[in-house]
């Protein structure tokens, strides 16, 4: 029961930092190209500028969040197996300190003494390592995080974010670009808070406010960066 419930909680955990990391990933992109677009808006009505500009910053973008995540998730794999790694030598070289170690965990949790010991040694008998790995490492040593996974998701989480203020940009009349671009980034900040929100159980009223704050501070300070660059002719 107790493995079936720790596996239980480990599917539902790594779902929603799936979930949360899509939702931060898309964010990411709409804000970042929609920012660029207005930045480059300020200093140009060039519907060619302004594309070009965009569609490097959804390239860009996307390519650096999934350069990132890769290398973040291998570091965090290679820390796992290498977490593994030792407690697999530490049960072969001190199995009477690792069983007494795994009693204690349990007695911690508020078992009698007898009865975690008890725990312990049936769940040595079964299987001690996962029973090490459950109780001290909370790894699933089935489910290791996945680099490559992780370095599409993020880069197509971004994509997905930052293509909408790019169509926007495409299929617009030019003096309606920018309002319905920021209408539609409003839009989608508003849905991906709450579902970030959501995803960690935080407050969704709190949660949007500071992704539309963030996102408007980002748009307002390129478009006023490229107001003044304009401005200077460069």
């Amino acid at each position: 029961m107790d493995n079936l419930h720790f596996e239980s909680n480990v599917g539902v955990s790594s779902k929603l930092n799936w979930l949360r990391a899509a939702v931060l990933g898309a964010q990411d992109g709409v804000v970042s190209v929609s920012s660029i677009i207005v930045g480059v808006a300020g200093a140009s009505d060039s519907r060619a500028f302004i594309l070009t500009a965009g569609v490097a910053g959804l390239v860009a973008g996307a390519l650096s969040m999934a350069a990132g995540e890769y290398v973040s998730v291998s570091t965090q794999r290679d820390t796992e197996r290498a977490l593994l790694e030792k407690e697999r030598r530490e049960l072969e070289t001190q199995p009477e300190e690792e069983l007494e170690e795994l009693a204690h965990i349990y007695e911690s949790k508020g078992l009698s003494r007898e009865t975690a010991l008890k725990v312990a040694e049936e769940l040595t008998a079964h299987d001690a390592f996962a029973a090490h790995v459950e109780a001290e490492l909370k790894i699933d040593q089935h489910e290791l995080a996945n680099p490559l996974h992780a370095g599409v998701a993020s880069a197509g989480a971004f994509f997905v974010g930052a293509i909408i203020p790019l169509a926007i940009v495409m299929l617009a009349p030019a003096g309606y670009r920018i309002p319905v671009m920021l209408a539609a980034v409003f839009f989608v900040l508003i849905v991906t808070g709450f579902l970030s929100a959501y995803a960690g159980g935080a407050n969704k009223f709190k949660a949007i406010a500071r992704v539309l704050a963030g996102g408007t501070v980002a748009m307002v300070i390129t478009f006023a960066a490229g107001k003044f660059l304009g401005g200077l002719g460069i």
